[in-house]
């Protein structure tokens, strides 16, 4: 048994796969959690440690999943607390390499005063310059990474491997679908409290972003613009879904609100920027297509909203279309297990 264990800022998410000797896997099952109370409205500045808990010990219960007897846990850590690169560096011995990107890691994630702890591979020598190497890098900070343990043991596991959103997100993808011989893909990750961006393609450099927008802003937003409570707001999102904004309130009709572009445009222009960095910088802007993951994902009208505004096509991914034991599993809005999939597959090849 190997478990994925994807712990959001507002669901906990599991799944559970068994590994094949062909290599393929099947899936046990899949089940979600709210961290935060029932029927009440979220706010991610509320959810504590203890609540955390809770809720990775009530999932544990509902799939009759024991922490002590998990051999092959694979959790993970998200958001700005963690930094994930690829880095064009000097060929050198693996302990320069090691205290180089140590000092790079630094630039890129928050420091609290606790050292960098980071991990990274080498991809091989770098097509352009024949002196220098690709190097993917993974780096978060000792506090961080010994939170994220201690939840994990108050939750009674034995910790594992400890993976990141990007990466299971890409193992993921890579375990279901084939890169394109020309241009990228992108995979759009749209969480509760933030939006995780990756670009990466069959020649192509991999760039990720954190994108400070997500599902608890669409409701917020909403919640605003019709004067009604957040609890309210969200059941109309889940149900309306974009169209939500345009729906009349009873004295006016809303139409193309402004708070409607300041929420979903937000996202569409950070994405845009993204990709227009990652053009600049590659010299690679074709961009084939983008798959929407995470429980943002399930949004009624986002795909629809984000291609018109980028003219490129969007799908929701779907993690469990390639793993056995799918059928007659009603699973609603896969996209959102798609780090969790991802998660299961890193414990697969590990193991």
């Amino acid at each position: 048994m190997i478990l994925g264990l994807d712990i959001g800022r507002q669901y906990i998410k599991t799944v559970v796969l068994e590994k094949h000797r062909s290599g393929g896997y099947k899936l046990i099952n899949a089940a979600e959690r709210l961290i935060p109370e029932q029927h009440k409205a979220f706010d991610p500045e509320d959810v504590s440690r203890p609540l955390v808990v809770m809720a990775i010990k009530e999932i544990l219960k509902q799939q009759k999943i024991n922490p002590k007897r998990a051999r092959n846990l694979v959790s993970n850590i998200n958001g700005t607390n963690v930094s994930v690169r690829q880095l064009m560096t000097m060929d050198m011995p693996t302990e320069e390499l090691q205290s180089a990107l140590t000092f790079e890691a630094r630039k890129h994630i928050p420091m609290d005063g606790t050292d960098a702890v980071i991990d990274f591979q080498i991809f091989g020598q770098n097509p352009k310059e024949v002196d220098k190497i690709d190097v993917g890098m993974v780096a978060c900070t000792k506090r961080v990474l010994n939170g994220h343990l201690d939840i994990l043991k108050e939750a009674g596991f034995k910790p594992g491997i400890v993976d990141t959103d990007p990466i299971a997100l890409s193992n993921s993808f890579v375990f279901d679908q084939e890169f394109p011989e020309d241009g990228v893909i992108v995979l759009l990750d749209v969480g509760a409290v933030s939006s995780s961006l990756i670009v990466w393609g069959q020649k192509d450099s991999f760039f990720t972003r954190d994108i400070p927008v997500g599902g608890h802003h669409f409701v917020k937003g909403l919640s605003d613009a019709r004067k009604m409570d957040y609890v309210t707001a969200q059941d109309e999102l889940y149900k309306e879904g974009v169209a939500a904004f345009s729906q009349n309130d009873g004295s006016q009709e809303l139409g193309l609100a402004e708070t409607q572009r300041t929420i979903f445009d937000n996202l569409v222009e950070d994405v845009r920027r993204s990709l227009r960095y990652y053009a600049k910088t590659t010299n690679q802007s074709f961009f084939q297509k983008i798959y929407l993951t995470g429980g943002g994902a399930g949004t009624p009208g986002i795909g629809d909203y984000i291609q018109g505004k980028l003219n490129i096509d969007v799908e929701v991914f779907n993690p469990f279309a390639a793993l056995e034991g799918t059928d007659g599993q009603e699973i609603p809005n896969p996209g959102q297990y798609a780090v969790a999939v991802g998660l299961a597959i890193r414990g697969g090849i590990e193991a």
